[in-house]
């Protein structure tokens, strides 16, 4: 696999470019542009740039609009439900995920539904909007029918990710994580790459192990049997079961509260998504002295950092970490993204009549 190292300034202004040439404002290709390249840069390779060429075909086609119509349809003091009227799934995130800190910070508390929305690029994005507000961030999104139910051959889940987010010295605590093994993105990556898939990601229309990434995306576009399967793997034992049930949990914290269409009924043949969001903002000092748990949660991070290594490991990672060093290393020396990524990217510009110099 052969990666190109590229100027995080150099990709930010052509993403910037890009969607202000399909007629987003300024402000909204910023804020699509934060998005992806925060991915990129907390090693997240699967949602971030290379995801240029989805958004770019998205808004070729008319099946995302470029002038955002947010609506909130029900609102209490700690909640709303917003139809995003599909926008890209980044603006109406950070309007929702904002809205839910204005809550947070009147009420102690705001969570905010979002339907008929779109792809919104990594969870912890979202998240990480209340860490400066010294708030915990909660978010999550359902997906198109990706992923097969413990024991079923069909697609009938998303990879529906779970994110997590709370303020702690000298990293947050900052969790992301699909339902499924993998996520589609991640798919993308690996066929980009000419690479296999890893053993338990995939199965075939027999519910058999699937290796091409190839063969498990054609299946996904033609809704054919087999998919991606929950986290955990096969069946009961490695708890692939848990993955499933969590899958469902985002799913009903996403469409069935929102009113959006679950994950098998997204599809209404136009090509828009119609996805769902959820999030969630808690101002933690409502239950005491607000540094006090930052200090505690800073030091239990630290004791588990400390703590005994296996065997032939000399470092132990708390969630969230390996993301803010991998920031701190891509700021200084670019951003590697996968030559057939930056040939997209390339060709992106050509048919706009922009231009892309990695």
């Amino acid at each position: 696999m052969s990666y190109v190292f590229v100027n995080v300034n150099k990709i930010r202004n052509f993403s910037i470019e890009m969607f202000c040439h399909h007629g987003l404002s300024l402000e909204d290709s910023e804020t699509v542009t934060d998005v992806l390249l925060t991915a990129d840069l907390f090693g997240i390779e699967s949602h971030g740039v290379q995801r240029l060429i989805r958004y770019h075909n998205s808004l070729t086609k008319g099946q995302v609009v470029t002038k955002p119509n947010i609506e909130i349809v029900k609102e209490t003091p700690v909640s709303a439900t917003i139809d995003a009227n599909q926008c890209l799934g980044h603006i109406s995130g950070t309007y929702a995920m904002n809205l839910a800190i204005r809550k947070a910070k009147e009420t102690g508390i705001g969570m905010v539904a979002v339907r008929n929305s779109s792809h919104f690029g990594i969870a912890g994005y979202y998240t990480s909007m209340a860490l400066p507000h010294h708030m915990i961030g909660i978010a999550t999104t359902n997906t198109e029918q990706i992923g097969v139910p413990t024991f079923g051959r069909r697609p009938m889940i998303g990879t529906n990710p779970l994110a997590f987010a709370m303020y702690a010295d000298p990293y947050p605590f900052w969790f992301d994580a699909a339902t499924t093994v993998v996520t589609h993105g991640k798919m993308e990556v690996y066929e980009k790459a000419g690479k296999k898939l890893p053993s338990e990601w995939a199965i075939d229309a027999q519910g058999k192990e699937e290796s091409d990434p190839s063969e498990v995306r054609r299946r996904i576009r033609s809704r054919e049997m087999g998919g991606i399967l929950p986290l955990g793997g096969f069946g009961k034992v490695h708890g692939g079961h848990k993955g499933y049930g969590l899958s469902l949990i985002s799913e009903i914290c996403c469409s069935i509260l929102s009113g959006g269409p679950t994950c098998i009924h997204m599809a209404d043949g136009s090509g828009e998504e119609h996805t769902s969001h959820f999030f969630a903002a808690i101002d933690y000092g409502m239950f005491g002295d607000a540094s006090k748990m930052e200090e505690s949660l800073s030091e239990y991070l630290q004791e588990i950092r400390d703590s005994e290594k296996a065997i032939g490991c000399d470092r132990i990672y708390t969630p969230g970490e390996q993301a803010w060093i991998s920031k701190e290393e891509k700021l200084m020396h670019g951003i590697p993204l996968q030559e057939a990524t930056v040939q997209e990217i390339i060709n992106i510009a050509q048919s706009l009549g922009l231009t892309f110099v990695p």
